[in-house]
């Protein structure tokens, strides 16, 4: 029983929003500024880098607090999966934010790095790199994230694991569907370094 009491558990660790919460307390309403997102690149184009560093901070804490609950009371891939994707849907469909959110970057990224913490570590710096290279953070988030899957295949990973990535994949991709469309015709907004 305690097993499917952890997803909702998840979901509410994910629906805290911790960007809405760094940018009120600054006197900015996230949610009606920039791209409207409550992640941390909108609070980093409205609010400063401060602001940026403590929603990435706590939005990757996220991901990794439901994963390492999950471990502790139950444990293995299958489970450690469904919190991880839990925690992330919660991020991205906040329950105090009238089911809006972020884009499950930061909070994806706290979740590989107990669930699969090399294949993580890859992640950043293919993240890292595009984000150097176009000035694109969106850009470096959707490569980075269709990149998963194929690191795990040429790892030799379960198919449990396969399967996680190819549904946070389909995720990221989903809720970046409006900057796909400004890549396209060249309006996306660029992140300054």
């Amino acid at each position: 029983m305690i097993n499917y009491l952890l997803i909702p558990a998840a979901y509410v660790i994910g629906s805290i929003p911790f960007g809405v919460l760094v940018s009120r307390a600054r006197g900015i309403n996230l949610q009606k500024t920039g791209s409207m997102s409550t992640g941390a690149t909108n609070v980093l184009r409205t609010t400063g880098k401060g602001a940026a560093l403590i929603t990435l901070f706590g939005d990757s804490l996220k991901g990794v607090a439901a994963v390492m609950l999950c471990r502790i009371v139950i444990g293995g891939e299958l489970w450690e999966g469904i919190i991880g994707i839990t925690v992330i849907l919660g991020h991205m469909h906040s329950i105090f934010l009238s089911l809006r959110g972020g884009k499950g970057v930061a909070t994806g990224f706290g979740v590989l790095s107990v669930y699969s913490p090399v294949h993580s570590l890859i992640l950043i710096v293919i993240w890292v790199l595009t984000a150097l290279f176009t000035k694109y953070s969106s850009l470096a988030a959707i490569t980075a994230f269709i990149s998963l899957p194929i690191v795990f295949l040429l790892s030799g990973v379960s198919s449990i694991k396969i399967s996680f990535a190819l549904l946070l994949a389909f995720l990221i991709i989903l809720k970046h569907r409006d900057n796909i469309k400004r890549l396209l015709n060249g309006t996306e907004t660029k992140i300054s370094f």
